[in-house]
């Protein structure tokens, strides 16, 4: 099977195919993660060296692994990867690592990893099956960051805030205020704010195509009125 470009990958990834606002997959730990920037980054990270590091190894043993087994065999890979990740910031951000909590093995079960393993890097080569976890994982966690970012600053007016979990002592001043507490928003933090958040990015993101497409047909319109306007002239 002959790889994809690496152009296309890029686009699928980040916008045109993005996990979370086109294929919708991994809501769980966005939904429930994404009060604080931090969290939503933390996550965001182990999600994404998660997807590719599993999309490398898959690539590698597929020649190797019999197609009655494959689901489980990748399985295996994901949980020995996360396992890896969750030890480590266990280990150097505990912090983090506790707010966390059981959505850092849950990376295991997301559908995102599962579904890149098996439709995508277990039918491609190791560099370009990396390139698309890269890629994914950027997507996803874009989109983890940006509704984190959303509903800490409407929920506490702050931006940043306990960023020295995930950076060290170096980031203890991070956290910025931009709002008074007396204009925050408690909604924001629950889970239905988490959903009305995901929404406005996912009609963000339908209102862009849309206004591309309109202009796509538009250009085209004029291109085709061209010849006709010559031959009549």
């Amino acid at each position: 099977m002959s790889d994809p470009r690496l152009s296309e990958l890029a686009l699928d990834g980040l916008w045109k195919n993005n996990p979370a606002l086109v294929q919708v997959l991994g809501l769980c730990p966005l939904l429930a993660i994404s009060n604080t920037t931090v969290n939503a980054l933390g996550l965001a990270i182990a999600t994404l060296v998660t997807l590719l590091v599993s999309n490398g190894v898959v690539s590698l043993i597929r020649d190797w692994v019999r197609a009655e087994v494959r689901l489980p065999v990748y399985v295996m890979v994901i949980a020995s990867v996360v396992t890896i990740i969750e030890l480590i910031m266990n280990a150097h951000f505990h912090e983090l690592y506790n707010t966390l909590g059981i959505f850092i093995p849950l990376i295991v079960t997301n559908c995102i990893i599962i579904a890149r393993a098996e439709g995508f890097a277990s039918r491609h080569g190791f560099g370009v099956s990396m390139f698309d976890g890269l890629m994914m994982g950027l997507g996803f966690g874009l989109v983890l960051v940006v509704l984190g970012g959303m509903r800490e600053l409407i929920g506490f007016g702050t931006l940043l805030d306990g960023a020295d979990q995930l950076f060290g002592p170096v980031a203890i001043d991070w956290g910025v205020r931009i709002l008074p507490e007396q204009m925050t928003f408690l909604l924001a933090l629950m889970p239905p704010g988490a959903f009305i958040g995901l929404a406005l990015l996912v009609a963000f993101k339908q209102a862009v195509d849309q206004r591309s497409a309109r202009r796509a047909r538009a250009a085209k319109a004029a291109r085709s009125a061209e010849p006709a306007a010559e031959a009549a002239g």
